[in-house]
């Protein structure tokens, strides 16, 4: 299948992988690339130019595929090293990258002049069409039901996808609540061009996760996720656990009073415990509501190529039906 998006990228098909916090490791970058999607690496889950430089490397004796790298940028006291991940990234000669959190304007010329592909996501139309102003070559539009940070604006992907293909004049994959053939032609048929996943990677062979992880997702319904940090207007959806239960009871009793200082415990430093060692109570991490399309724990390929011939089938033939009907 050919779109804009994978002639931009140089991949068989439009399907992307999104940066994931302590997934997106060399192992799971490269499966999705030789599958034929687009792979990424989370940069800041390696944190360090020298240890991105290290990851691009191990990724690169494992693919040949194009693969990109997850940039996300971060208001914080103790920023990250941006410059120096930025130069490993163009060093290590990745030529996709995937920006998010804040405008990435000022990295934007270093990319550019070295020939690297940038698609920003966004949970908005007016920041994709900021992102298109500032020179993105590509947008993730980012809906409601998507795991992580959705945003403050809470539009579903049927409204959004075709918002953003009124307004947007460069390509966009729909990112949120993506898992299956059906969701790429939904995506294609509401004016993208090819979809992003996170937690449908997540529950994959390859992903660099402990089985509890995997397992989690695979039981879990799209009833059990929760939204947190709404009142600190830094909403982020994550899957139900005892941790989550707790961070909503001191939300709710501190009210208008919350800090970030109040539920710290269950949200700082927790995935290592989590992904790693598959502490499912550790705290709160990242899952999608498309947890209840999941119900099993097959390799990217088989998922990809699952993907697409569900996909086509889904376009020769069930549409097709309609339309002599």
């Amino acid at each position: 299948m050919k779109t804009r998006i994978t002639e931009l990228f140089g991949i068989e098909h439009p399907i992307i992988q999104g940066g994931m916090h302590y997934v997106g490791f060399a192992e799971m970058a490269a499966a999705v690339s030789n599958a034929g999607g687009l792979g990424i690496i989370t940069g800041l889950t390696l944190g360090t130019p020298e240890k991105l430089a290290d990851e691009i490397a191990k990724c690169k004796d494992m693919t040949d595929k194009p693969f990109g790298v997850n940039l996300t940028f971060l208001p914080t006291v103790n920023a990250p090293d941006y410059p120096g991940l930025v130069k490993a990234i163009i060093d290590g000669g990745v030529k996709a990258v995937e920006t998010a959190g804040n405008n990435p304007a000022q990295v934007l010329p270093f990319f550019k002049d070295a020939g690297v592909k940038v698609i920003h996501k966004c949970t908005s139309v007016r920041h994709s069409l900021k992102a298109q102003s500032i020179g993105c070559d590509a947008v993730s539009v980012d809906g409601f039901e998507c795991g992580g940070h959705p945003g403050e604006d809470d539009i579903p992907n049927m409204i959004l996808l075709p918002r953003a293909a009124d307004e947007l004049e460069i390509p966009f994959v729909a990112s949120g609540g993506m898992a299956d053939g059906r969701s790429l032609v939904a995506s294609l048929a509401m004016g993208a061009e090819g979809m992003n996943m996170g937690t449908r990677f997540i529950a994959t062979k390859e992903a660099p996760v402990h089985e509890n992880v995997k397992k989690a997702i695979v039981a879990a319904s799209e009833l059990d996720t929760r939204l947190v940090m709404r009142p600190l207007r830094n909403t982020e959806r994550v899957m139900t656990n005892d941790a989550v239960e707790e961070l909503l009871q001191i939300e709710k009793e501190k009210g208008a009073d919350l800090k970030f200082e109040d539920i710290i415990e269950q949200v700082a430093g927790v995935y290592p415990r989590i992904m790693t060692e598959g502490d499912m109570d550790a705290g709160a991490w990242s899952c999608g509501m498309v947890a209840g399309l999941i119900d099993d724990i097959p390799t990217c390929k088989e998922l990809i190529d699952r993907i697409m011939a569900e996909a086509e089938e889904i376009i020769t033939q069930r549409l097709a039906r309609f339309q002599g009907a």
